[in-house]
């Protein structure tokens, strides 16, 4: 009896979404990363400078504290935010509910696909545009359970629809490394980040 309470416990916890590859290919834990890569260190998060890459931090106004990392790169931009999560069950199927809500209250559309990284949304976001009205934009939103971390990552421009930028956003989004920490951490928290430290310094 009390194995079927215990197996009934493990299946209403929603289980980790991500590539299948995810330990040997990225997004990686700080455990299983390359440690003689030059990383830029970032706190939280580990990037791999790669050429025509831009890093761009994203600023709290009244905290100050830096809330994501911005990535230009491939004429595509790309916004990441490493989470705490629990140790056994995934966030990224809650995450994506909330935002397909977010969407459709903002008059966007959304649609739910199978991407390279797992499931992923592909949401239609209307923007203030100008004189000419208003303007949708593309983005897709791509998220990987880890062992206790959460990477979400928020897509746009060429690679929202153009197949080769597509493929480059997706490898640098799977080159990062999630430095998840040892303190405990309410699942959801973001992980701190922290202004870079440039590869080979402390």
């Amino acid at each position: 009896m009390t194995d079927d309470s215990e197996q009934q416990i493990d299946a209403a916890a929603p289980a980790k979404s991500g590539p299948a590859d995810r330990e040997t290919a990225g997004p990686f834990d700080e455990a299983e990363a390359n440690a003689v890569r030059p990383y830029i260190d970032l706190g939280g998060i580990k990037i791999l400078p790669r050429e025509g890459l831009n890093l761009r931090l994203e600023v709290e106004e009244q905290t100050k504290r830096i809330v994501a990392v911005g990535l230009d790169y491939a004429d595509s931009t790309l916004q990441v935010q490493p989470f705490a999560a629990p140790r056994s069950s995934g966030l990224w199927a809650e995450t994506r509910d909330q935002i397909r809500q977010q969407v459709k209250q903002q008059g966007g559309r959304v649609e739910e696909r199978e991407g390279p990284l797992g499931p992923e949304l592909l949401a239609e976001v209307p923007v203030v545009a100008g004189a000419d009205g208003a303007a949708k934009r593309l983005a897709r939103f791509v998220g990987v359970d880890g062992p206790r971390w959460f990477l979400r990552g928020v897509i746009g421009g060429a690679a929202t629809s153009d197949v080769e930028a597509a493929a480059a956003v997706e490898d640098l989004f799977r080159s990062i490394v999630v430095v998840r920490g040892g303190s405990p951490m309410p699942p959801r928290d973001l992980i701190p980040l922290r202004m870079p430290t440039a590869p080979g310094t402390a």
